[in-house]
């Protein structure tokens, strides 16, 4: 049996506060490249089971640069996440907000929920 706070916590109790805590989701994510010329473009779409999101990134290549396909999938790719990463966090923002305390802790400029 363990003991904290000075009350002894039993099996039961334990797993409770395992299972209160586990969570598990699958994400599906999909990522396209398309090329054509000088340019890359990626578009990349999540799949959360509740919410869709998409984001989009494009590359360039310099004429004057050599014809390296990958260097332009890795840039509009990356691209592409950053977008869906800043949309992610917004719409995390946003959920915050929604759910955060209200009243006098508003008011002193506290948020409560996950820090940013």
């Amino acid at each position: 049996m363990e003991v904290r706070g000075g009350r002894p916590r039993t099996a039961r109790s334990l797993r409770y506060k395992e299972d209160a805590m586990a969570h598990t989701s699958e994400w599906r994510m999909r990522l396209h490249l398309f090329e054509e010329e000088r340019t890359t473009k990626a578009h990349v779409v999540l799949e959360t089971g509740t919410t869709t999101l998409t984001g989009h990134g494009v590359a360039h290549r310099n004429p004057a640069d050599s014809d390296v396909p990958e260097i332009g999938d890795e840039l509009a790719a990356g691209r592409a996440l950053n977008d869906l990463g800043r949309q992610l966090v917004a719409l995390a923002e946003h959920d915050v907000e929604g759910t955060a305390a209200t009243g006098a802790d508003r008011e002193h400029g506290q948020t409560l929920g996950w820090a940013m």
